[in-house]
């Protein structure tokens, strides 16, 4: 199936009578990061675990650094690394005292796995916290030792299944950086994510996943250019006036507003993005409708899903088939 770092082709998995992959066709470029975005249940995870040799496929094919994962697991195993949605490191060992377990599973012997701890602590700047239990590390912290471990083997291919689940902005920025570092080393990653602008972050191109098949494919900025504008957001100051402000809007864009009542908030995708502004202005202030407000911003990741699938992405739970 070629030099790609990762391909499926028509790829099926079923649970019962419920397709989770319905002929799912993926080519991901070595050393480039691609993020799998879809509603829950869409089969994220379940590329990931057939591609990891966790769970076999019921059709198509699969390959990873070139090798069938089905016909020779174990070479895959050795070329790969996963990093779940749950921390695996021990909370009672120190950070080095964890990365020479898992160097010693690996069959690394006492010394090279000594050496391969120091430079993983060094790498993901944990090395002043290195002799800490990791139950006094941060979110962050805990979850670059757990990046750290994964790579004890330098894998080819990464596979991060919702890794930043419930860390805080701070925490998913510091594992951001970590995996930007492992990329420009030519690492390549799969990365599933139920936060948007994580693949805005981090993605070359994003595989949008629905019914268990790629609905669409492309850069982040690419798959935003779909919409084809940009958009023009207002919040009204009286909630009342909103029906009246999306209609202006409307009228000035020509374009059907979307409207979110709890956030007095009217948004329209727009072309001219000047002529737009400064007309909904004077049309608002003609009106009396006074605006907290008003923007104009490329659309949101999260738009691209409702347009390309017809329902949001669902970010609301932490495991998704």
């Amino acid at each position: 199936m070629g030099d790609a770092a990762i391909r499926t082709e028509g790829l099926r998995k079923r649970y019962g009578g419920t397709a989770a992959l319905d002929g799912l066709d993926l080519t991901v470029p070595p050393g480039t990061v691609r993020g799998l975005l879809g509603p829950n249940g869409a089969g994220k995870t379940t590329v990931i675990r057939i591609l990891a040799t966790l769970l076999r496929h019921d059709g198509g094919n699969a390959e990873v650094a070139g090798i069938d994962v089905a016909r020779h697991p174990a070479e895959v195993r050795r070329r790969i690394g996963l990093l779940g949605q749950h921390t695996a490191v021990d909370e009672v060992l120190s950070g080095r005292q964890n990365l020479r377990v898992f160097g010693r599973l690996h069959h690394l012997g006492a010394r090279a796995a000594r050496t391969r701890a120091d430079e993983l602590l060094d790498r993901f700047a944990l090395t002043e916290a290195a002799n800490r239990q990791v139950k006094t590390y941060s979110g962050g912290m805990r979850r670059r030792l757990d990046l750290a471990a994964t790579l004890i083997m330098a894998p080819a291919v990464l596979f991060l299944d919702e890794p930043t689940t419930g860390l805080d902005p701070r925490a998913r920025a510091e594992v951001w950086d970590a995996v930007r570092a492992l990329v420009r080393d030519g690492t390549t990653v799969l990365l599933t994510t139920q936060y948007l602008d994580e693949a805005d972050q981090l993605a070359d191109t994003v595989s949008v996943i629905d019914h268990g098949r790629v609905a669409a494919e492309g850069a982040p900025e690419r798959l935003k250019s779909r919409l084809g504008a940009d958009r023009l957001d207002i919040v009204v100051r009286d909630a009342a006036r909103i029906t009246a402000a999306a209609g202006i809007l409307g009228r000035v864009s020509g374009a059907e507003p979307a409207i979110d009542r709890a956030a007095r908030r009217v948004s329209v995708p727009v072309h001219d993005r000047v002529s737009a502004l400064i007309g909904t202005a004077r049309a608002l202030e003609d009106a009396g409708i006074a605006a907290e407000d008003i923007a104009l911003r490329r659309p949101t990741l999260d738009e691209v899903f409702l347009h390309l699938t017809g329902h949001p992405a669902d970010t609301t739970t932490g495991v998704s088939a």
